[in-house]
């Protein structure tokens, strides 16, 4: 740990752009201020990236350093860089919160309007004749082939191809 006359030299090195100071200063207080950043996050990775800026901060604000506990001074700038990254945290949050609602709302009226559509659907089948209901069935929901629905319905292919035709056509004029 520096002496006060060994601190007072560093930082006054620093405040005159001596790289080497920079250095020093780094050496002195930088496990310390990473145990104060991971005691705070958990996280490595996170700790020493907070520590990353800390000392970007501290090159940019050493002129404004005026004397007393440097100490208090420095973990002052972490305390406010860790308050940064939680308020950013929580903006971060609110975003994907309040996204994560619009995407639900997307989906649950998509849902909605497919329940409502095929509701729809089945109404007006039911409206339809009952041959004419059969033979969509038949076609779609079973997915039977035109061949073998017109076997089936013992008749030629082209009948059951005519019927198939108008029956949807007309389901198409009723969901309209």
């Amino acid at each position: 740990m520096a002496t006060s006359d060994e601190l007072a030299r560093i930082i006054s090195g620093c405040k005159n752009d001596d790289a080497e100071c920079f250095s020093e200063l780094v050496d002195e207080y930088g496990s310390r201020c990473y145990g104060y950043f991971y005691r705070l996050t958990g996280k490595n990775e996170l700790s020493e990236d907070l520590l990353s800026e800390l000392f970007v901060r501290l090159v940019e604000k050493i002129g404004s350093y005026k004397g007393g506990a440097f100490e208090s001074w420095l973990f002052k700038i972490a305390s406010n860089i860790f308050h940064d990254y939680l308020r950013g945290k929580q903006r971060w949050k609110k975003l994907l919160d309040v996204r994560r609602q619009e995407l639900e709302a997307v989906i649950t009226e998509s849902k909605r309007s497919e329940s409502d559509k095929i509701d729809r659907l089945q109404v007006q089948l039911g409206k339809l004749d009952a041959g004419t209901r059969e033979l969509i069935m038949l076609r779609f929901y079973s997915q039977l082939g035109l061949r073998e629905i017109a076997e089936l319905r013992s008749e030629p292919i082209g009948t059951t191809l005519s019927k198939l035709h108008r029956g949807l056509k007309r389901l198409r004029e009723m969901m309209e």
